[in-house]
């Protein structure tokens, strides 16, 4: 059984960067496509971005092309996030589920999550 935790929220001023981990513990973490999730004050969880088992294929929302990189390695899942703007406000969970880009983007329910970094970003 697979357990998350995320690290690397802050503060940011806007234009600035962040670097979020999700450090995954559990053999069988290595065959799970991962993802990152975020839910604003007031707003639903939203899809960030997700990247399979393997490391070799990933997908990301409109909003994190250009700006967001998703990577892996055995151990951890990381969220390379940079030109942040105050909309990029949230809690950013990290989330473990089936074996590919579209197990995380098209699931109804998500086998694991973590419990979330805080990300504020300042005007």
């Amino acid at each position: 059984q697979a357990q998350l935790v995320e690290s690397g929220g802050g503060l940011v001023q806007a234009g600035g960067s962040l670097t979020l981990s999700c450090a995954a513990s559990g053999p069988a973490f290595r065959r799970y496509a991962m993802g990152w999730f975020r839910q604003a004050p007031g707003k639903e969880r939203e899809f960030v971005a997700a990247i399979n088992w393997s490391g070799t294929s990933t997908y990301y929302s409109d909003f994190a092309k250009g700006r967001f990189t998703i990577s892996r390695d055995s151990t951890k899942s990381t969220l390379q996030m940079n030109s942040l703007n105050p909309g990029d406000t949230a809690v950013y969970y990290c989330s473990a589920h089936g074996s590919s880009t579209t197990d995380i983007v098209g699931a109804a329910h998500l086998d694991y999550w973590g419990r979330g970094t805080q990300v504020t970003v300042s005007s």
